[in-house]
């Protein structure tokens, strides 16, 4: 039965097939089809609006509107379907992986006894997705982390990234330059107010664009009323360290 009622509405040429607010709906209403999120069926979306606050792009609204009425039984049947169906390994978008994951890191015996052939090194990364925009605030692996913000020039800059600065920290990159301030700020409130972050690792080039960097973590810190201690790194075009200090 169709009742005048809030629903969401998605803005189709301003998404960009993220996948942020798939994972932040709880009844699993929105999927992406052909690159684009989609309310799959009216009954499923109970017109709340978590999933708007994960938009990076502003795409969903709440309006008001004739739809079918919100149906819990529905939900529980379909989210019960989901978890019997195996999962994509790409967005419709090529995203490796729609599924937040946090990655097994090889320990020292794993890597005395990986064969001669293979690569010499392994990755320190413990998380996906890494970047900012993409890493949902109620992400396993926020829990309690150790948590590395590195302007995304620096692993490719600072050759010592992976064996100094990643190992045992849950890693989250993005350029202060060209992404929005706002939605950083707002981003990293959320996190600092419900994961419990014990500590922060900021890294950043000299150049003045990514001076930024630290302040938005620093206004995150305010917004979400906490007091995280956090180191500070600046890296040359060259790959050195030119500043390093500690809170």
């Amino acid at each position: 039965m169709k009742v005048r009622r809030k629903i969401i509405q998605i803005d189709e040429e301003r998404c960009t097939g993220c996948g942020q607010c798939v994972i932040a709906c709880a009844e699993g209403a929105i999927k992406i089809i052909d690159g684009k999120a989609k309310v799959i069926s009216d009954n499923l979306c109970d017109g709340l609006g978590a999933c708007i606050g994960e938009c990076p792009e502003n795409a969903l609204h709440i309006i008001e509107r004739e739809a079918e009425a919100f149906d819990e039984e529905a939900v529980e049947k379909h989210l019960e379907m989901l978890q019997d169906q195996p999962q994509p390994e790409t967005l419709a978008c090529g995203c490796p992986s729609t599924q937040v994951q946090t990655l097994a890191v090889e320990t020292p015996c794993q890597a005395a006894n990986r064969p001669v052939a293979t690569t010499s090194a392994s990755s320190a990364l413990s998380n996906w997705p890494v970047q900012i925009h993409l890493v949902p605030p109620t992400a396993p692996f926020l829990k309690g982390a150790h948590l590395l913000v590195a302007a995304d020039c620096v692993p490719v800059a600072f050759p010592r990234f992976q064996g100094e600065l990643l190992p045992g920290k849950t890693v989250m990159i993005g350029c202060p330059k060209f992404d929005d301030r706002k939605s950083y700020v707002e981003k990293f409130s959320q996190i600092f107010k419900t994961a419990g972050i014990k500590s922060i690792t900021c890294v950043r080039m000299e150049v003045p664009c990514c001076s930024g960097l630290p302040m938005i973590l620093k206004d995150a810190m305010q917004s979400a009323g906490v007091d995280i201690p956090m180191d500070e790194m600046v890296i040359s075009a060259r790959g050195e360290v030119l500043e390093k200090s500690g809170k």
